[in-house]
């Protein structure tokens, strides 16, 4: 499974750009790679490790703004099709992947 947290956090005041910043340092800390900007994405095990993903970053939202969190499978998201840009080389983005836990 994948998480995918969607976020659009205001940046006007000293205390906003504040807490943009640790949100974004949450996600990476929490192992969240950027797909796009303000799009992270992490791989979790199952539904109970992505729940309690999911509580941890309700505890991490900034006051303001908006935070959204999508789950999805392996096969979803391998099945994304890129239409405009280039892909990255560093991101395995499908379902022949080896995770060694």
């Amino acid at each position: 499974m994948r998480l995918i947290v969607f976020f659009d956090l205001p940046i006007e005041t000293t205390e906003e750009k504040r807490a943009y910043r640790h949100f974004r340092k949450f996600l990476i800390q929490e192992g969240f790679i950027m797909v796009q900007q303000s799009v992270y994405a992490k791989l979790v095990l199952n539904g109970t490790a992505a729940n309690l993903l999911r509580k941890r970053i309700k505890k991490a939202c900034p006051t303001k703004g908006l935070v959204q969190v999508l789950t999805v499978t392996e096969k979803q998201y391998a099945a994304i099709d890129l239409m405009v840009g280039k892909e990255q080389d560093h991101v395995v983005a499908n379902e022949k992947r080896l995770v060694i836990f």
